[in-house]
C-alpha cells in the first residue's frame, strides 16, 4: 500500500493498531509522514508535565530519560516497518530491541517540547531491521541512534 492510500496524519488510534505498546509505554502521538521510496517515517510525541517518569526524573527539573527517547525512535521504527507492509497490524509477531549503537544525546527534552522523530531503515537482515533514528525539538537535534530490532513469533 502506498502512502497515497493511507490517511495522514495517523493518530494514536492508528498507531495502536500497528504497535502492541499501550499506556504508559506508547511513546508516539502522531505519524505525520511516510516515504515508501526513502524507507522513512516522521512521527512525534508531545512531552507533557503529566508524564509519570517526571515524578522521579527529576522532581525539581524534569527531563525525559534518554532511554525513552531511544524507545520512541524504536517505536517509530516499528511503525515504519508496519507501514512498509501496507499498515498491517502486528498479527502474532513482536519486535524486540536487540542493540543500540552510536547513541548521542545533544540536549534535554523537557515538558512542553514536541519530540519530532525521524527514522529510516538502513538495512534488513533476515528477521532483523537496522534503523537510523534522529530526534529533534524545534528543529534542533536532541538525540540520534542506530537501533537494531528482531521480529519473532509472539
Amino acid at each position: 500500500m502506498t502512502d497515497a492510500k493511507l490517511a495522514f496524519p495517523i493518530s494514536v488510534e492508528g498507531i495502536r493498531r500497528m504497535l502492541p505498546h499501550r499506556y504508559p509505554f506508547l511513546l508516539l502521538d502522531r505519524v505525520v509522514e511516510y516515504d515508501e521510496d526513502a524507507k522513512r517515517v516522521l512521527a512525534y510525541k508531545n512531552v507533557t508535565a503529566n508524564e509519570a517518569y517526571f515524578q522521579g526524573h527529576f522532581p525539581d527539573r524534569p527531563v525525559m530519560p534518554g532511554v525513552l527517547v531511544v524507545e520512541a525512535m524504536a517505536q517509530a521504527g516499528g511503525v515504519l516497518t508496519q507501514l512498509s507492509r501496507g499498515g498491517a497490524t502486528p498479527g502474532g509477531r513482536l519486535s524486540y530491541l536487540v542493540k543500540v549503537d552510536n547513541a548521542r544525546f545533544a540536549n534535554m527534552v523537557v515538558p512542553g517540547d514536541r519530540l519530532d522523530i525521524e527514522v529510516t531503515i538502513k538495512r534488513l537482515i533476515r528477521n532483523m531491521t537496522l534503523y537510523c533514528g534522529v530526534a529533534s525539538v524545534d528543529g534542533s537535534q536532541v538525540a540520534s541512534a542506530d537501533i537494531l530490532c528482531a521480529e519473532v513469533d509472539a
